[in-house]
């Protein structure tokens, strides 16, 4: 099967290679995280991916609710869906290039379909940065002092967290900006009717009146 990589010299291809990358770290850390919070050298619970559980005082009185799993979810969902859709359309460019841009319902499927990738993209960081604030305030560490009496509590590093927050916005700002190079190649951009010079100057001389 013959295939092209003329795609990848122009702007559409390389943000396709940039999204792929960055889809991957932005699920992969958020997937993979684990924090465990410890009161008194005990270890009260491991709060990991999809972040619902119910965490108990180490005298098991007192109970811990989380419950951020719809956050987290969509956004590694959002993660694996754009993942896939690049594979897909790679391929696309790679294999059937001639075939895209034949068809003008192609480029627009394409437009559209980044749209709704980008809007999820900013829909779940948002949401996803509202379950990680949840997710510190009940696992501070003066928090579960006060809650379960501990002299001394800890939790371990958010930082990979943070990344993916930061990952997630990148991403929506990779596929909202990647727009404008696939709206040049619809039909909407190209059909746009042209003022050729020559049918300007012929325009504006037959407007001059005979005297």
């Amino acid at each position: 099967m013959n295939y092209s990589l003329a795609a990848f010299s122009e702007p559409r291809g390389v943000m396709r290679i940039f999204q792929f990358i960055f889809a991957i770290c932005a699920f992969a850390t958020t997937s993979t995280f684990s924090t465990t919070v410890v009161c008194d050298s005990e270890t009260l619970f491991t709060a990991n991916y999809p972040f619902s559980f119910v965490g108990s005082c180490k005298n098991n009185t007192q109970t811990i609710p989380l419950d951020v799993s719809s956050d987290a979810q969509f956004f590694v969902a959002t993660g694996v869906l754009s993942l896939m859709y690049c594979i897909f359309i790679i391929a696309v460019y790679a294999l059937l290039d001639d075939f895209y841009r034949s068809k003008s319902e192609v480029p627009l499927a394409d437009f559209m379909l980044t749209v709704i990738l980008a809007i999820f993209w900013l829909s779940g960081s948002a949401a996803w940065s509202n379950g990680t604030v949840e997710l510190k305030r009940v696992t501070n560490p003066q928090t579960l002092i006060e809650f379960c009496t501990c002299e001394k509590a800890s939790v371990t590093s958010f930082s990979k967290l943070n990344t993916s927050l930061v990952l997630g916005f990148l991403n929506f700002f990779l596929w909202a900006s990647d727009l404008w190079f696939l709206y040049k190649e619809t039909i909407w951009f190209q059909g746009r009717p042209t003022l050729q010079p020559d049918a300007a100057m012929g325009g504006a001389g037959s407007a001059v009146p005979n005297i």
